[in-house]
C-alpha cells in the first residue's frame, strides 16, 4: 500500500464561484426582506391602518423588493424614479403614490429612519371631476330591472341613504333607529363613525322586508318603492 499524500484540492474546485457567491448573497437579502416585511406588518397594523392601506403599503414595498433583489434600505430619489416611472404607464397615479407612502413609512417605522429622498418626488396632477349623479327615475328603473327581492332592498337602502359600498355592506339591523330616524354608519371613511337622516319610504321597505318571506307571486310583481304596494310587471 502506498503511503503517498492525497493530491490537494485545487484552488478551481475549493473556492466559490461569482455565481454561488451572488445567489448566496440574495438569498440572505431575501430572509432579511421577509424579516423586516413581517416587522412592517405589526407596524401597520398597530398604527391602526386600515385594511385596504395595510394591502397598498405592503403591496409597493414588495414590489419595491422585487425590484432591486430585495435591498431597499436605502434608495434614493434617482433609483426610485426610474421604477415609478414605468409603473404610471400601467397603473394609476394612486398606485404610484401608495407605494411612495409605503416606503416611506417602512423607512420610518421598519427601518428607524425617515427617508431622507424629496418628499414630492410623486405629484399626481390635480384634477376635478363631475360625478354622474343617477336621477330618481333612473333610480327606480335600475330597482325595477332587479329580480332578486333582497337585492332590490339592498340597492334602495344604499341609494336612499347616500352610503358607499362597504358602509351598506356592513349595516346591521341594530344601527337602524327607527325612532329618531337615523341610521348610524359604523367605520366609514377615515374610521369614524357617523349619523345619516332615515327616510320613511326607507324604513317602510325595511320594515316590509324584515317582516316575512314574500307572497308566492313576487316572481311576477314588484313593489312600488313610493308607496309599497306591489304591482304587476
Amino acid at each position: 500500500m502506498s503511503n503517498a499524500p492525497a493530491p490537494r484540492a485545487t484552488g478551481a474546485t475549493s473556492a466559490t464561484s461569482p455565481a454561488e457567491a451572488a445567489a448566496t448573497a440574495t438569498e440572505a437579502d431575501r430572509c432579511e426582506f421577509d424579516r423586516r416585511y413581517a416587522s412592517l406588518l405589526k407596524h401597520l397594523r398597530l398604527k391602526g391602518m386600515q385594511p385596504k392601506t395595510v394591502q397598498a403599503y405592503t403591496h409597493g414595498v414588495r414590489r419595491l423588493g422585487e425590484r432591486f433583489d430585495w435591498r431597499i434600505g436605502a434608495l434614493t430619489d434617482e433609483q426610485l424614479t426610474e421604477p415609478f416611472s414605468r409603473l404610471l404607464q400601467t397603473h394609476s397615479w394612486s398606485s404610484v403614490k401608495h407605494d411612495l407612502y409605503g416606503y416611506k413609512f417602512y423607512c420610518a417605522h421598519v427601518l428607524g429612519r425617515p427617508w431622507a429622498g424629496n418628499p414630492g418626488l410623486i405629484k399626481p396632477p390635480k384634477v376635478q371631476r363631475l360625478p354622474d349623479i343617477v336621477t330618481v327615475e333612473q333610480a327606480a328603473g335600475l330597482f325595477a330591472a332587479t329580480r332578486c327581492l333582497s337585492y332590490r332592498v339592498f340597492f334602495f337602502t344604499l341609494y336612499s341613504l347616500g352610503l358607499r359600498l362597504g358602509e351598506a355592506l356592513a349595516l346591521q339591523v341594530g344601527d337602524i333607529d327607527a325612532a329618531r330616524m337615523r341610521v348610524h354608519v359604523r367605520d366609514a371613511k377615515g374610521n369614524r363613525d357617523r349619523l345619516v337622516p332615515l327616510a320613511p319610504a326607507t324604513l317602510g321597505v325595511l320594515r316590509r322586508f324584515w317582516g316575512g318571506a314574500p307572497q308566492p307571486d313576487a316572481a311576477v310583481s314588484r313593489p312600488c318603492w313610493r308607496c309599497g304596494r306591489r304591482r304587476a310587471g
